[in-house]
């Protein structure tokens, strides 16, 4: 297979010969259903797709020869949370590397190494030695105002020694739209959660579950971002209109602290073949980056005044901009004969950049894990052939990730959405954490890979066939949540960055909670401050009741 043109600071691009399937199966991460109401999951919905528009995409590598593309579900191809049933299959594609250590990716969310130095020392993830167990305390079942309500029973019935507590539990009822409605945001501020479901915003007391404050939009939500100024303000985007042909179009800034609106303003159109499908939003300053189907522009969340855009850049157009803690980075398209990818630093006030990292040929950003440092997975459409490159502050191919095992890349990219940070994978300083997939009834591993040198330094199991994921990481510490089973509760897991046995910080119930906790499919997961919120990110919307927010803590 011809190897594409190589620019001098990149390094050498890995050639394929065949796809095998991996180890993913149907079901995989899928929660066990028990006879709790709350834990059920809804019947499979279809999904209206929107006509792709021409021109290239940010963030999409097609499915390998053999494997069916119509109406198949890619990570992160459903807008603001995904569709409420996983796809019935998923298949990993592994290829082989022209150089040993280059990390090879397949397509359909899931990748894999295909070298490594020895197996680092696993220490398997397990839980503190169980105390005295508290009495439990009574569920504060909250006032079941707007629109959520609490169930009755006892969350904390059948909790085990040594366990912690279900503080509460929100439901919702609503009679939605056929395909259901989104509920994708959630913000830990201050002393409340707020969550977004449909046309509201809603917050909630963190101790208690009781409603705060509710911001009704006059049209469905259909962008959010975890990230908020630093007084807590941010930017939600919502519809020009309630038909299937409306347009997420619209910005308002929210003070989540508060819930008072600020400016709602149109996103103006870049230019002619400016589609407004899937925006994607970023937050770093004072700055708001929204990127869309190959075009990108940037806002003051002060005021809402735009600031640049993708039809004033000089050189390649930009494609997005990447914006979080500080930092902001442009992908952007060369529009010559081979379509030439570029990444290049971008200043959160003016746009301009100082340095521009070139791929190879027919070489797009797929996914970015972090900005500082800069962590890209690359990668080949027509080949479906990815590889993950670090770069250093001045641009430059710093190392190659290399390792063994497939993994999970479940970022919220696809055709339709553009590339934002991945939330599925955690970066601290020198190291990246990434989840392996395993086998059903297996148990995968996170696995610590040292940016300065690409390599694998430790590996962590889940044990006893469990699923764990990275949170967070910050401060030499990984923080990791092994999900719950049905007859288990999940637990919060904190790693040091050098590798040794994990802590747990906290071992959610068993009995009632852990059949509705492991039911949440595609759940946003926050753990801040000694509590966990795990809540849903799409709801069926059929006008019963169905978990929205559950929170645990000691």
């Amino acid at each position: 297979m011809t190897e594409p043109p190589q620019p001098p600071n990149q390094p050498p691009t890995p050639s394929g010969y065949g796809h095998l399937p991996g180890p993913p199966q149907p079901g995989y991460g899928y929660p066990q259903q028990g006879d709790n109401p709350y834990a059920q999951q809804p019947p499979t919905q279809p999904m209206q797709q929107p006509v792709p528009p021409s021109g290239p995409q940010q963030g999409y590598f097609p499915p390998p020869p053999g494997m069916p593309t119509a109406g198949m579900p890619t990570a992160g191809m459903y807008p603001a949370g995904g569709a409420p049933q996983p796809p019935k299959k998923k298949t990993a594609v592994i290829v082989a590397a022209a150089v040993a250590g280059v990390l090879v990716l397949g397509t359909g969310g899931y990748f894999a190494f295909l070298s490594g130095d020895g197996d680092p020392k696993q220490p398997v993830a397990q839980g503190s030695t169980p105390a005295d167990a508290k009495a439990s305390a009574t569920v504060d079942n909250g006032d079941g105002s707007g629109n959520g309500s609490e169930p009755t029973e006892d969350l904390n019935a059948g909790r085990k020694q040594g366990e912690d507590k279900t503080l509460w539990l929100k439901t919702a009822k609503i009679d939605g739209p056929g395909l259901g409605v989104d509920s994708a945001g959630q913000w830990i501020v201050g002393g409340t959660v707020v969550k977004s479901v449909w046309k509201n915003l809603t917050a909630y007391g963190i101790a208690d579950g009781k409603e705060k404050w509710t911001l009704a939009f006059p049209t469905p939500v259909c962008s959010v971002t975890k990230q908020t100024t630093a007084e807590g303000k941010t930017v939600v985007m919502f519809k020009d209109g309630d038909g299937d042909s409306a347009t997420c179009n619209q910005m308002k800034q929210v003070d989540l602290k508060t819930g008072k609106e600020g400016w709602t303003k149109e996103v103006p159109k870049e230019g002619l073949f400016d589609i407004m499908t899937s925006p994607s939003l970023g937050i770093t300053g004072d700055t708001v980056a929204v990127s869309r189907s190959g075009t990108a522009s940037a806002f003051k969340v002060s005021t809402g005044d735009k600031l640049f855009g993708s039809a004033t850049a000089e050189g390649c157009k930009p494609d997005a901009y990447v914006a979080d803690k500080g930092k902001m980075i442009a992908l952007a398209t060369c529009y010559d004969d081979d379509l030439t990818g570029e990444v290049s630093d971008a200043d959160p006030v003016t746009g301009k950049k100082t340095w521009t990292f070139r791929l190879p040929a027919k070489y797009k950003v797929g996914a970015v894990y972090s900005l500082d440092p800069l962590v890209l997975d690359i990668g080949n459409q027509d080949k479906k052939e990815r590889a993950i490159v670090v770069l250093g502050p001045d641009g430059k191919q710093r190392a190659t990730v290399s390792g063994e095992g497939s993994f999970a890349t479940e970022c919220a990219n696809g055709l339709f959405r553009s590339v934002e940070i991945c939330a599925t994978t955690a970066v601290d300083a020198g190291t990246l954490y990434m989840p392996t997939v395993a086998a059903p009834g297996k148990a995968n591993e996170i696995v610590a890979f040292d940016l300065g040198t690409g390599k694998a330094k430790w590996r962590t199991p889940a044990g006893d066939g469990r699923t764990i994921v990275p949170l967070s990481a910050a401060n030499g510490q990984l923080i990791a949540y092994r999900k719950a089973t049905s007859d288990q509760g999940g637990e919060v897991l904190s790693i040091p960055a050098a590798g040794g046995t994990p802590t747990a910080l906290l071992r959610n119930p068993s009995g009632t909670s852990a059949p509705i906790e492991s039911s949440f499919f595609t759940p946003v997961v926050d753990y801040a401050d000694g509590r966990l919120f795990v809540s849903q990110s799409r709801l069926l919307a059929k006008g019963t009741a169905e978990k929205l927010l559950m929170v645990f803590g000691k």
